[in-house]
């Protein structure tokens, strides 16, 4: 007895297939994850995090920036699945890539990722549980878990600084000290780069940028309590090598949104006191001179000429304070003194280091 041919099943299946990508192409889905790439070593583990998602009503938009390794055919391997979706963007930056991926995106909520790190199966899922429970918001991040080099006590200290910053007044008490969201951990509201723009091209890290912009038009951000992401450290990673992700590159955009955050929050505008009389302090406050913010006088631990000594701060309503003492545990020490002595956090004193 003959064997029935299988090439007409396979086929079949084939067609199947088309026609599944071909609807899904269609249709409009609920979210869109982009995610640029540029000879990522790591980028099949991170495709493959997101179609391992619980939530499926998604769309991945993966964005190839030029690579010359085999990205690009790690990326083709997964043009067949009805989710996956790859355009190239020849002009070269993660700012072109990731507007190439956002000007793509057919959902109403886009999902950051980045081709090293791993999303959690229930990522999605809880982001969007999140925007269902609290409406109001446009911005939804989630607690990450660090994998990288443990000699790396700096960046292991920031991720446990990140996952303490959950809710909206946190977020925003928070953001002149650090970038307090992961950026490939976040998830926003489509209509939000609308309104107020998408990621700016420029001597300043993108995504510090965008987030004081949001802030600046009071765009709401909150975390969910979950780890939603787990955060790839390595030596070659963007933030490493780019010259636009040093300290010096951070302080400078940061002074920029500080200084129009003063101006609509320090009722002594344009004056302020500033907390730390050291070298590196002075230096980055300096930044705030540009911008027409005066400071009046500097404070130290420290008692020396022509320096304010702590215990001798005026009372909350005849300055405001701006911290740049940047020293680990330093910040909280100054932030519990300061509540102790009646000054309110946002109304008479901010945190920018």
């Amino acid at each position: 007895m003959k064997k029935p041919l299988r090439r007409p099943l396979l086929q079949r299946k084939q067609q199947l297939k088309k026609r599944a990508k071909k609807k899904m192409e269609e249709a409009n889905p609920l979210v869109s994850v982009i995610l640029p790439f540029y000879n990522a070593s790591f980028l099949e583990a991170a495709i493959q995090s997101i179609l391992n998602q619980t939530f499926r009503d998604f769309e991945l938009i993966l964005i190839d920036n030029e690579s010359t390794d085999d990205s690009l055919t790690v990326a083709q391997a997964y043009c067949s699945h009805a989710n996956v979706r790859l355009i190239q963007e020849p002009k070269r930056g993660v700012v072109y890539a990731a507007n190439a991926g956002i000007e793509q995106c057919k959902g109403e909520f886009i999902a950051r990722m980045d081709a090293d790190d791993i999303s959690y199966s229930s990522r999605l899922e809880h982001q969007l549980n999140k925007f269902k429970s609290r409406p109001h918001l446009d911005v939804v991040s989630g607690l990450i878990s660090y994998k990288g080099d443990a000699k790396n006590e700096g960046f292991k200290y920031y991720v446990s600084w990140l996952n303490t910053i959950q809710s909206e007044k946190d977020i925003s008490l928070n953001q002149f000290v650090e970038f307090p969201l992961a950026n490939p951990s976040i998830m926003f509201r489509k209509e939000v780069f609308t309104k107020y723009g998408i990621y700016s091209n420029g001597s300043f890290p993108e995504d510090y940028e965008l987030f004081l912009r949001f802030q600046e038009n009071s765009v709401l951000m909150e975390k969910v309590d979950h780890l939603v992401l787990e955060w790839r450290d390595s030596d070659t990673r963007l933030t490493r090598t780019n010259p636009i992700y040093r300290p010096d590159a951070f302080f400078s955009i940061k002074a920029k949104y500080l200084a129009k955050w003063l101006k609509k929050n320090n009722v002594h505008h344009p004056e302020i006191i500033v907390w730390g009389a050291g070298r590196l302090s002075r230096r980055r406050s300096d930044l705030l001179l540009s911008e027409g913010i005066v400071i009046s006088d500097y404070i130290d631990v420290k008692k020396q000429p022509g320096i304010l000594h702590f215990s001798n701060i005026p009372t909350p309503d005849k300055c405001f304070i701006v911290s740049y003492v940047s020293n680990r545990g330093a910040r909280d020490e100054i932030r519990a003194f300061l509540n102790e002595q009646g000054y309110v956090e946002g109304k008479n004193y901010i945190l920018a280091a």
